[in-house]
């Protein structure tokens, strides 16, 4: 994984400079959208984010500020010839409100689109390929909501050359010792110094939490994950109107990410009677020094961090 951009930071109710939720993650040339609020498109057209690069689509839950953008994106889509399939991961009556759009708007779409759910009251793998592995996971709200796990696997370390032709190791354990296998050649055993002295970055991952009132299972759900972008819709002193609307207050986020010891804290579904977010970072700040707000257009380069 590279970098995250955030498009969108708002939460349900319109605000001037804040489109509602919406972001994208770049890794091995393709973007993965998470969540797509009104205005999703004109964001990733004032970003220069490709659309073509969009081949995953992740919705948590179907409130509208996290999916109304999506039956025009799809149907953007289409009226610029996509042809690839498209895969779609959410709520299983996310599909029944597209197709009753589709249905009504006689439009017929040009490409595959290939839905998965992610109904479940566990960890779910939802996607992997050779570099990722995506899973959902289910959150606190008051309608049926998922998070989504991004893990970047290891890559392994190549081999010297030297220690191939010194110790006359067949193709069969190359990969084997890549991994972190030790190998015999029938006297010693042997491991490290097979391998170069330059070691790949250090795999990533990033957990995207959408609306939540945090319980103790989540925790457990992220462990070991590196960078968090949580839901922070108000501050500490509007907390009994975070519990009634099943949404979290900044120390909240800010003391679940210092339990996860993540390298960073990013926040964003800011309410909108926050015109200046600026005590949101603050309160964040006093529980855990590694927040960060998470703007429209912000973008946090994951190999810098």
């Amino acid at each position: 994984m590279e970098y995250l951009k955030i498009l969108g930071s708002g939460s349900a109710l319109p605000v001037v400079n804040r489109n509602p939720s919406s972001q994208v993650l770049f890794n091995q040339n393709q973007f993965f959208l998470i969540d797509c609020g009104e205005g999703t498109q004109l964001s990733l057209r004032k970003h220069k984010i490709s659309f073509a690069k969009i081949n995953h689509i992740f919705i948590s839950h179907l409130h509208g500020d996290h999916y109304f953008g999506l039956p025009g994106l799809l149907s953007s889509f289409h009226l610029l010839g996509r042809k690839k399939e498209l895969h779609l991961y959410g709520p299983p009556a996310l599909m029944d409100i597209l197709n009753l759009n589709f249905k009504h708007s006689y439009t017929q779409l040009g490409y595959e689109l290939i839905f998965h759910s992610t109904l479940g009251k566990t960890k779910k793998l939802l996607y992997e390929d050779k570099g990722i592995t995506v899973y959902s996971f289910p959150l606190n709200h008051r309608i049926t909501c998922h998070g989504f796990l991004f893990e970047e696997k290891p890559k392994p370390r190549k081999l010297s050359q030297t220690a191939i032709d010194k110790y006359q190791i067949p193709p069969e354990s190359r990969k084997l010792i890549k991994l972190g296998n030790d190998y015999c050649n029938g006297e010693i055993s042997i491991s490290n110094d097979l391998l170069t002295e330059s070691n790949p970055s250090k795999p990533v991952s990033y957990a995207y939490c959408s609306d939540n009132r945090i319980k103790t299972i989540l925790a457990s759900f992220l462990k070991g994950v590196t960078f968090l972008y949580h839901e922070t819709t108000f501050l500490e002193a509007e907390k009994s109107r975070a519990k009634a609307t099943f949404h979290s207050t900044t120390k909240e986020a800010a003391t679940l990410a210092k339990l996860l010891k993540v390298n960073l804290l990013i926040m964003g579904h800011y309410s909108a009677r926050y015109p200046n977010t600026s005590p949101l970072l603050e309160e964040a700040k006093s529980i855990f020094e590694h927040s960060i707000l998470g703007e429209d257009g912000l973008e946090v380069n994951f190999k810098s961090k």
